[in-house]
């Protein structure tokens, strides 16, 4: 079989062109919705001494060369999202960021290593009202795609009706059964053997050397996501606080976080934080992120000590990333990611 043509080649470009000029009107409306509900759009920089402390994401790694030599490591960051707290430290309430940023290890129909993640931050507003920013941006995609759905493969979200809220503990007692919350004492501890039992008599398979992280991705992964987003978008909120590394727990229960996805179409399009603003316990959840990155991976990045310093003074604030060439895709009727991307990443071995 002969290898594909190149993104460039006209034949292709003609067919990819109807989706790109769709992202930039989409793009343009974004900006205009922004503008209009008084954020200010921000760059930030995309070299960084951290590309952030979760401990499966994986970053692009450089160096810096200084004048006389000296090397210091680099990475592409994986958001902007440590820059924009160190701006709501330094006193903007509402910022708005569209970042090219960088994954590596991840490449697929819905995955590129570059593409572009569109952060917003409010500060002293809820997490909820980010909701509504995610019910008005929806709609307001498909309505300039010329849209009355979103699609992807043969499924359909109606973005115009309101999303529907769903706990994490909610839909995995509605998918597979399983009681979340019993997994998880009250002050935020796993019993990974507890969860483990509840998945095999769920009928799910369970490893020895399974974490709590492992076993609550694969209930999401295979239970819950397919399930979300299914004739109109689903917010599935209130994740445990084990799996929220950003985030705050909830005023309600100790044991969930403030943090939410939102859903269309079974895809993932979005993650939200009413943010953590305490500087210890950040420090804390990144040191656990970045041990079991070395124990799965063999490798750690280093701790931006400078985010940590900003966050002291960061004020209350809630804030999303969107992966902005998802809902291209979903609301123009693409069916792979590089089809919304002006110049794909070209494709390395396997």
């Amino acid at each position: 079989m002969p290898a594909p043509s190149p993104w460039w080649t006209p034949h292709v470009h003609a067919d990819r062109r109807p989706f790109l000029l769709g992202r930039n009107r989409i793009q343009a409306a974004f900006r205009s919705f922004f503008a209009g509900h008084d954020f200010v759009e921000v760059d930030t920089a995309t070299l960084q001494t951290s590309p952030g402390n979760e401990a499966h994401l994986h970053a692009f790694t450089t160096e810096a060369i200084g004048l006389g030599g000296t090397r210091t490591p680099l990475y592409l960051h994986t958001s902007p999202e440590f820059a924009c707290k160190k701006l709501l430290a330094a006193g903007e309430t509402r910022i708005a960021c569209f970042a090219h940023v960088y994954r590596n290890r991840e490449r697929g129909p819905l995955h590129h290593p570059e593409f572009t993640m569109l952060e917003w931050y409010r500060v002293g507003e809820s997490y909820e009202t980010l909701m509504k920013d995610c019910a008005a941006l929806l709609a307001l995609a498909a309505e300039t795609a010329g849209t009355k759905t979103l699609t992807y493969r043969d499924r359909q979200t109606d973005p115009f009706q309101e999303p529907e809220r769903l706990s994490v503990a909610e839909a995995f007692q509605r998918f597979a059964g399983i009681d979340l919350l019993a997994a998880i004492d009250r002050s935020g501890e796993t019993d990974r053997d507890h969860l483990a039992e509840s998945l095999r008599q769920a009928g799910m398979r369970v490893a020895e050397d399974d974490t709590w992280s492992d076993l609550f991705s694969r209930v999401i992964v295979e239970r819950v996501e397919p399930r979300l987003g299914l004739g109109r978008a689903t917010i599935l909120d209130e994740y445990p606080v084990a799996e929220a590394a950003l985030a705050r727990p909830t005023a309600r229960d100790p044991r969930v976080a403030e943090r939410f996805e939102l859903y269309a179409c079974g895809v993932e399009l979005a993650n939200a934080f009413g943010e953590l603003t305490d500087a210890q316990e950040q420090r804390r959840r990144f040191g656990a992120e970045m041990a079991e990155k070395m124990r799965v991976y063999g490798e750690s990045y280093p701790l931006d000590e400078d985010f940590l310093a900003a966050l002291a003074r960061m004020p209350e604030a809630s804030g999303i990333a969107l992966g902005f060439d998802r809902l291209v895709m979903l609301a123009t009727g693409a069916s792979r990611i590089d089809q919304v991307i002006w110049a794909p990443v070209p494709e390395t071995g396997h």
